[in-house]
């Protein structure tokens, strides 16, 4: 005991001294003790696996390595990394890493940047799988897969186990190769406020204008009474004003992701497949019979980005907004309407990210209760009327470790080593209970997690479900996401502000879509480089069996809702719901 004392003495005094404390293991136990607990590896297994990335790490400060940069989006997770995980890599590992945390735009923007120039500006990047159609098509990116059984084994961690990890399915090109290695995941998930839907005067006056029980909705027409309900019927609670809906619309790059982040699927606008819509995509991009060649957006070229079924979801995102919503909403960005539930006057949100979990916790917020318990829950948002079984249900953010192909093979080496130490089983619980964006399976059913379950409001019951399958990122069909992603916010935002009506707003993206891809196809790409059909008669391809589907007859089928508790217990019993 003595003697480790004076080695972890030893080790604070070089790092004070501002020198590396790799030469021993005395770092690796002081943060094991100090920072990486709970860890579902016990502390000599957390040791083992930390000496394994002492190792490493001294064979590429052999080979010149003593600095690498990386950068990431900044949500609460990448902080934990930049601020608290970079310093321990430090100072187990003597390698100094910079991590930069810039907004979600600027990564997409410097990535882009970087794949037009070959030469990328940083030695690793965590960006969103998202553009996962976009690196197999430009063949910039690493394929890691063969990285790690070719000339990265000797840096590929062998505790890593990446069948641990639960989202390799969507950062997995159409060749099967792995791109990205995860490294955060939160969901789009609706959010309500249980305490109020629990209350007998308001169920019961719920009951009685619309005929069933408030709960939590299965389709968008329940979601919509829901929001007319307590609009314009309940109105205030305890002297305040209580809204029924929470959305933003401002003119800006985050209210594209508003849309790309599977608005149109959660409507029913895709074909049924999974984790994406097959042959079209939630984008409403049509893929060829090789299910990677993109064909089309608009519906006059097989596409469903101006089908009835993506009319509709614009429409109802503008109705809700401007009926439902205060209305400062429509004025606001993503980053400022997140934080607006927390307050106290929003009844529901159907488009919540589960990113915002660790700010809608803390104590002395007038929607937790003094025991720290939420007075809100999550469930699996609702479905439009054109959606089917086995249709992709919501989104799902997958941050991933994405490396460029041509880069540096040792500064690849030492990030690659990085991207492994803050997704390692040793770090990955402690992140996930900080972050609460789980990557690993072992996390999610680890005891600290079912600790912390009641404080999560279902955070941990949803990770456990079949359901987090259905919930996806952007799929293979798009293949220029940087391109593509701009076109939506700014064609979005003329129906929001009734420049434009949704059908002609579509009609104009799905236009401008199929523009950019043309010019990508003009170009030429490394692999499945679009190649866009003719345009028809638009009758021609609108169909009642497959997308793009037909405009239906009644939009707004009786509503339907389930009980928190029986969606809990389905849960349980391994059904979505």
């Amino acid at each position: 005991m003595k003697n480790q004392l004076k080695l972890v003495a030893l080790a604070a005094a070089l790092v004070a001294a501002g020198l590396p404390a790799w030469a021993d293991e005395a770092a690796a136990k002081k943060w094991i003790d100090s920072e990486f607990q709970p860890s579902t590896l016990s502390k000599d297994q957390q040791l083992a696996e930390m000496k394994w990335f002492i190792d490493a790490a001294k064979k590429l400060q052999g080979k010149g390595v003593k600095e690498i940069a990386v950068v990431s989006e900044t949500i609460t997770t990448h902080e934990y990394e930049s601020k608290t995980l970079a310093k321990a890599f430090e100072e187990i590992t003597g390698i100094k890493v910079k991590h930069d945390l810039i907004q979600e735009g600027d990564v997409v923007e410097k990535l882009q940047t970087s794949m037009q120039s070959g030469k990328s500006i940083y030695d690793g990047w965590i960006s969103d799988s998202d553009l996962i159609g976009t690196h197999y098509r430009y063949g910039k990116i690493m394929n890691l897969t063969d990285y790690m059984a070719g000339a990265g084994k000797e840096w590929t961690n062998p505790g890593i186990d990446i069948k641990d990890f639960i989202g390799t399915k969507f950062t997995t090109a159409p060749d099967g190769k792995l791109y990205q290695l995860p490294d955060q995941q939160f969901a789009n998930l609706y959010w309500f406020r249980a305490d109020l839907f629990a209350r007998p005067d308001i169920k019961e006056k719920f009951k009685a204008k619309y005929g069933y029980d408030l709960g939590v909705p299965l389709n968008w027409s329940a979601y919509e009474d829901i929001a007319e309900f307590f609009t314009n019927d309940v109105k205030t609670i305890d002297g305040k004003p209580i809204y029924g809906h929470m959305d933003y619309g401002k003119k800006d790059p985050s209210l594209g992701w508003r849309f790309t982040d599977a608005w149109l699927s959660m409507a029913g606008t895709a074909d049924i497949g999974a984790p994406n819509g097959l042959p079209i995509d939630e984008w409403g991009i049509r893929a060829a019979d090789d299910k990677c060649t993109p064909v089309g957006a608009s519906v006059s070229r097989g596409g469903a980005t101006n089908s009835p079924a993506a009319v509709y979801a614009l429409t109802k995102y503008v109705d809700w907004m401007k009926k439902y919503a205060p209305k400062e909403a429509t004025g606001m960005t993503f980053g400022e309407a997140g934080p607006v539930p927390a307050q106290g006057q929003i009844a529901q949100q159907i488009f919540w990210y589960t990113a915002f979990t660790a700010d809608m916790t803390k104590a002395g917020l007038p929607v937790v209760n003094a025991d720290g318990t939420p007075k809100w829950r999550m469930a699996p948002g609702p479905n439009g009327p054109y959606w089917k079984q086995g249709m992709q249900n919501g989104y799902q953010d997958v941050g991933s470790w994405t490396f460029f192909d041509k880069h540096d093979a040792n500064k690849t080496a030492a990030a690659w080593l990085y991207a492994q130490f803050v997704t390692a089983k040793t770090t990955s619980l402690k992140k996930t209970l900080v972050g609460l964006t789980p990557i690993r399976e072992s996390d999610i059913q680890s005891k600290a997690m079912t600790d912390m379950a009641p404080k999560l409001g279902g955070l941990v019951e949803f990770y456990r479900s079949p359901a987090r399958v259905a919930w996806s990122p952007t799929g293979t069909n798009v293949p220029d996401y940087p391109k593509l992603a701009q076109l939506w916010w700014k064609n979005v935002a003329q129906a929001v502000t009734g420049e434009k009506t949704p059908q002609a707003a579509m009609d104009t993206l799905a236009k401008e879509m199929d523009d950019v891809m043309a010019r990508l196809e003009r170009a030429g790409m490394a692999r499945c480089a679009p190649k866009l059909n003719k345009p028809q008669d638009p009758a021609k391809w609108l169909s009642t069996k497959q997308a793009p589907w037909a405009k239906l007859a009644n939009e707004k089928p009786k509503g339907e809702t389930i009980a928190y508790d029986t969606l809990l217990n389905a849960w349980k019993a391994g059904k979505a719901r």
